[in-house]
């Protein structure tokens, strides 16, 4: 039998806020699969066991870059330590610097990106300059480039949250549907774009729920079934409730307009990343060099 430790039990509570004990229970019955453990706490404990994911603790900054032709545009994803220093002037112009150099090189990857010249050296000895002057670790985290055929909007909501929508559509448009995108965050322009993974992860939640009920297996089916289709009409752009007008859908509002959403990428800052927390006794403690 696996032996569930007490630092599992920790490390799945911070990442659930669930209870201690239904922790641990949760980890016994999934023999110490932490991804199975979270399964199990959703469906026993509902919404709360996935409070986390709207817990963002990583800080930094989203840059976003359109080029002058206005169809050709970059998001970058710069992360930092404190909030502080995301507001940095020489912080603020490396995100400026890094995302026009990505939607004007169209670097490969991370380490093509690096390589780039970038002031009196390279992105990465920029980098590890401005480390030494600032004393924080930065890193670029992750970047994404677009190049339209029609015209490229975006949208920053503090720095915090960006987004690039490849439309075709007038410019108005194009910032409704950016802004939308940054309030409801969807997955995908339409159901067919959601991720295998994604609708996997969805159904299984579902059908143990579905199973709890004690119901015949058609009806479970059935069940499963329509929970994955209201998560995908959630997530998907065109399904969504348009923000500024919730009596039509998205893709209603794009039919008013004559216009289409090609693509569309969002950032937000330290998503799915993890910051160790620390209470202030023990922040003392560690300043002291005690224990």
């Amino acid at each position: 039998m696996t032996q569930i430790t007490a630092a599992m039990v920790k490390t799945l509570r911070e990442k659930t806020d669930a209870p201690m004990m239904e922790c641990k229970k949760a980890l016994t019955e999934a023999q110490g699969d932490m991804a199975r453990a979270e399964e199990i706490l959703r469906v026993k404990l509902g919404s709360k066991a996935s409070k986390a994911a709207s817990r963002v603790t990583a800080e930094g900054l989203v840059g976003i870059s359109i080029l002058e032709d206005g169809k050709t545009g970059a998001l970058v994803e710069v992360n930092c330590e404190t909030d502080f220093v995301a507001k940095n002037e020489d912080f603020l112009a490396f995100v400026d610097d890094v995302a026009k150099l990505i939607a004007t090189e169209n670097p490969a990857d991370l380490d093509a990106l690096a390589q780039l010249p970038l002031g009196d050296g390279t992105v990465e000895s920029t980098r590890s300059a401005l480390v030494g002057k600032i004393g924080e670790n930065i890193a670029i985290r992750r970047f994404s480039r677009q190049a339209s055929e029609h015209g490229l909007s975006s949208y920053s909501h503090g720095g915090k949250i960006g987004v690039l929508v490849d439309i075709k559509g007038d410019e108005q448009t194009g910032k409704d549907i950016a802004m939308h995108i940054a309030a409801s965050k969807p997955r995908a322009i339409d159901e067919n774009g959601v991720s295998e993974a994604d609708k996997e992860a969805e159904r299984s939640v579902a059908r143990l729920k579905a199973e709890e009920s004690g119901k015949p297996a058609e009806i479970v089916a059935k069940m499963v079934e329509g929970t994955v289709q209201k998560f995908l009409k959630e997530v998907a752009l065109l399904s969504q409730p348009f923000v500024k007008n919730d009596k039509q859908s998205v893709g209603q509002m794009l039919q008013e307009k004559n216009a289409s959403v090609q693509a569309f990428d969002i950032y937000v800052v330290g998503e799915g990343i993890e910051k160790e927390t620390m209470d202030f006794a023990a922040e003392v403690a560690a300043a002291a060099g005690t224990k």
